[in-house]
């Protein structure tokens, strides 16, 4: 989520992009409440966006039922809360991603464990 201040700061932020291994991308998946907040993670901006479905997100939400039941054609993807239509074949950058920004995904017809969204 993007913060924007009332002020000038004074000072250089501590969390600016050069003091981090790669820029962090917030990605969190929608109706699954088992997960209660985004994951944070620093990916390269040059790594395909379909990386996230192939070799990122299975890492951190495979775990959970639901997840090898998505249809990734039919996910719906969200840039800070606005639709947003990734192409898979571009990298991280190329598809406006930049440092914190944040991305959250829905798979149409799956509400958590037994809809519960949980």
């Amino acid at each position: 989520m993007t913060v924007v201040a009332l002020k000038p700061y004074s000072f250089p932020p501590k969390d600016s992009v050069d003091k981090f291994p790669a820029p962090l991308l917030y990605i969190g998946w929608e109706d699954h409440l088992m997960f209660c907040a985004p994951f944070c993670l620093p990916l390269p901006p040059d790594m395909p966006f379909s990386a996230l479905a192939e070799n990122v997100l299975p890492g951190i939400y495979g775990y959970h039922p639901d997840f090898s039941k998505i249809d990734w054609s039919k996910v719906e993807w969200f840039k800070s809360g606005q639709p947003f239509r990734p192409d898979a074949s571009k990298s991280l950058a190329d598809n406006g991603l930049k440092h914190k920004d944040a991305i959250r995904f829905r798979a149409p017809g799956l509400n958590g464990i037994k809809g519960s969204c949980s």
